[in-house]
């Protein structure tokens, strides 16, 4: 089951305004590929006005990367992380280029870019020079390594950050090769952290009358999530190894084969050891002192988890979860995200939603991942084709009459 999400958008076009959080915002989205765009999508689904200033010729490298194709040339890829914002063609190359790029940054709030550190200077639209321009403006740069130290000039990809950071050397099965998290956690940390702060410097400059500078980086946020792995390392001294799918902080909190599949169930506390004993009828692990409190059982937890394993392939899985959400033990199937999708639970918590492209028709996309009570988020823009509201910005920054002039000078083409 999806959520129709073109109640609020009407075949690509802008829906009337609510009064979202972040309407009166704007944001200049000049990044590419995943952690810029991710972090500006969200401002937008607030109800921030977002404008994608894309590079003449094929725009953000995600328009023809990433892999599949549905019906146009634009990735599915780009689609899932664009929706909610406008796109316009700058070539910032030029002189008329970055005319056209300075009178939107004199009515912007917010600038987000995820070049390399130096690039977004070159094309003088670094912070420095706008904020000549824009005192108030906050900038908002997302790069691999951040804008200062020995690894600020390394290009930067989430598989580089996780690998950089440590997140690679504690994942994957112990004595394996290591393993990568599928879910991209430089990039899309990177996005959540430079919207954290973005909205903080937006809160600080109402007080002071200016904005400032944020440098984010992948490799920062891949280590900053690291919490447990780095409390591991500096309690005991020793770089944290793999555990599959154990915790770190808790025993037994793993995954399980049942006799019909796979299962994960989570004791991560006293009273829950004892309620999971229970439900597996075997007291005598209470009483041995080898399992009596949590920091006994993370040191043998191999030991433990073949005996529990033993008593799991007795029984199915669904019988398994039942059991112990009976219990009030923590478990669940480990499902695949085709499972997930087309779930109850996703369903009820709106998290399929089908909007309009002009070009793809009806697409899914993933819905809201928080939920506001009074001023839920909306779906106004499809994710933009290429150039498709050039002419209209053009006309808000009051320079149609001047279009052609500027065409000419290389403004919006190589």
């Amino acid at each position: 089951m999806t959520i129709d999400a073109t109640q609020t958008l009407a075949h690509g076009q802008a829906a009337s305004p609510a009064a979202l959080p972040l309407s009166h915002l704007r944001v200049i989205d000049l990044s590419q590929v995943m952690a810029g765009p991710f972090c500006c999508m969200l401002l937008g689904d607030m109800g921030a006005d977002v404008i994608k200033v894309e590079p003449p010729g094929d725009g953000d490298q995600t328009r023809k990367s990433m892999g599949f194709r549905m019906k146009g040339t634009d990735s599915p890829g780009f689609l899932a992380l664009n929706r909610n914002k406008r796109s316009m063609v700058i070539n910032l190359k030029t002189q008329a280029g970055r005319k056209v790029f300075y009178r939107l940054a004199e009515t912007a709030d917010i600038v987000v870019e995820n070049g390399r550190p130096g690039v977004a200077a070159k094309l003088g639209v670094d912070y420095e020079t706008l904020s000549a321009i824009n005192p108030r403006l906050v900038y908002a740069s997302i790069s691999g390594f951040g804008q200062t130290g020995p690894w600020s000039q390394r290009p930067g990809f989430d598989l580089i950050a996780q690998a950089m950071s440590g997140v690679m050397s504690a994942m994957g099965i112990p004595g394996h090769e290591p393993v990568k998290s599928g879910v991209p956690v430089g990039d899309l940390g990177a996005g959540l952290f430079a919207v954290y702060a973005i909205l903080s410097a937006i809160i600080g400059r109402d007080k002071t009358g200016r904005g400032q500078f944020i440098d984010a980086s992948l490799f920062e946020a891949a280590l900053g999530l690291s919490i447990w792995e780095t409390t591991e390392l500096w309690a005991t001294g020793k770089s944290p190894q793999p555990l599959g799918t154990a915790n770190r902080m808790s025993a037994p909190y793993q995954a399980f084969t049942a006799a019909d599949g796979k299962f994960v169930v989570g004791a991560a506390n006293q009273k829950l050891w004892q309620a999971f004993c229970s439900v597996i009828e075997r007291p005598d692990l209470l009483a041995d002192p080898r399992y009596s409190e949590n920091s006994d059982r993370l040191r043998n937890r191999h030991a433990l988890a073949e005996e529990l394993q033993q008593v799991f392939l007795l029984k199915s899985v669904d019988w398994w979860v039942e059991a112990f959400l009976a219990a009030g033990v923590p478990a669940g199937p480990i499902n695949d995200y085709g499972q997930v999708v087309e779930s109850e639970h996703a369903a009820a918590r709106h998290m399929v939603m089908e909007i309009y492209h002009p070009v793809e028709g009806r697409i899914r996309t993933l819905g809201f991942p928080v939920k506001l009570s009074h001023t839920p988020q909306q779906v106004r823009y499809a994710p933009p084709l290429l150039a498709e509201h050039t002419d209209e910005l053009l006309a808000e920054l009051g320079l149609t009459g001047e279009r052609e002039a500027l065409a000419r000078a290389g403004a919006f083409t190589p």
